[in-house]
């Protein structure tokens, strides 16, 4: 019988507070980094993928990123990229994590990449999926899905049917889109303050890429309206060590539409490149 994921909260030195899910025990530790966007958490993100892991024999850490989930929600911080690296880096000291895998989708691949420039060494591998942090703010703006939560966010548009709407820009697939999806998100994002998305950062960090010497598993559908696909390439191109895996008929969420497809190939990666 697996073991259920714990729910847990971490006061960090700066005084942030955050909350976690754990689930698992083994020698390598997956810690999951979910993505932006009005209502999200980490177990909104990662629900379908870490249980398989914890049961395969991973610990598995799902936290919630500051300003999402059930973590704190300070509106009087600015959301920049380092500002939720160094939130992740004091959560994994907190907890004596000195070396895990990254798992990260958008913005939390964005995260997951600083937070290996910054810390050569915290991961043994590194897996993302439709990464952010590649292209400039420009472009993101001109992505449907970034244009439509900007604005349904901004302007308090995100009633149920609103969110629905937004949900469906994710997936190539309105299928996924379920009232169990709905149910978590819509009263999180009555408690984010708009400075959650007005006040973010995320730097191109394309010039750096050359420095992620570790392995490195992507994912990409091709129809993902938030980070445009070209992306994959220039991390092909740059990481000594890398490998992708593009998606035909799919959205942002590779790890949501095509459960099976990511978490046997990410297995299969973890296991052709042991630490």
């Amino acid at each position: 019988m697996p073991s259920l994921p714990l729910r847990q909260h971490l006061r960090l030195p700066d005084g942030l507070t955050l909350h976690y899910q754990e689930q698992g025990q083994g020698p390598q530790t997956l810690l999951f980094i979910h993505g932006s966007g009005p209502g999200a958490s980490g177990h909104s993100n990662f629900k379908f993928n870490y249980p398989w892991f914890a049961e395969r024999g991973f610990r598995c850490i799902v936290p919630d990123l500051p300003g999402y989930g059930h973590s704190d929600k300070p509106a009087d911080r600015e959301y920049v990229l380092d500002f939720f690296v160094d939130a992740l880096h004091g959560f994994l000291q907190a907890l004596e994590l000195q070396r895990v895998v990254l798992v990260g989708n958008s913005l939390g691949a964005a995260i997951a990449m600083k937070l290996v420039l910054d810390h050569p060494g915290i991961a043994s591998h590194l897996v993302m999926m439709g990464p952010g942090g590649l292209e400039e703010r420009e472009t993101y703006f001109r992505m449907p899905g970034i244009q439509r939560m900007v604005t349904d966010f901004a302007g308090g548009f995100l009633d149920r049917e609103g969110m629905r709407g937004l949900m469906k820009l994710l997936v190539h697939d309105p299928v996924h889109v379920t009232e169990d999806l709905l149910d978590e998100r819509v009263p999180i994002v009555a408690q984010q303050p708009k400075e959650v998305l007005a006040t973010m950062r995320v730097p191109n960090l394309t010039e750096r890429l050359p420095e992620l010497t570790l392995p490195v598993l992507g994912f990409w559908g091709t129809d993902d309206q938030f980070c445009p696909a070209s992306g994959a390439s220039k991390v092909l191109e740059r990481c000594p060590n890398a490998e992708f895996v593009l998606v035909n008929r799919c959205g942002h969420w590779v790890m949501v539409e095509h459960t099976a497809l990511f978490n046997h190939a990410t297995l299969d990666f973890l296991q052709r490149h042991r630490a």
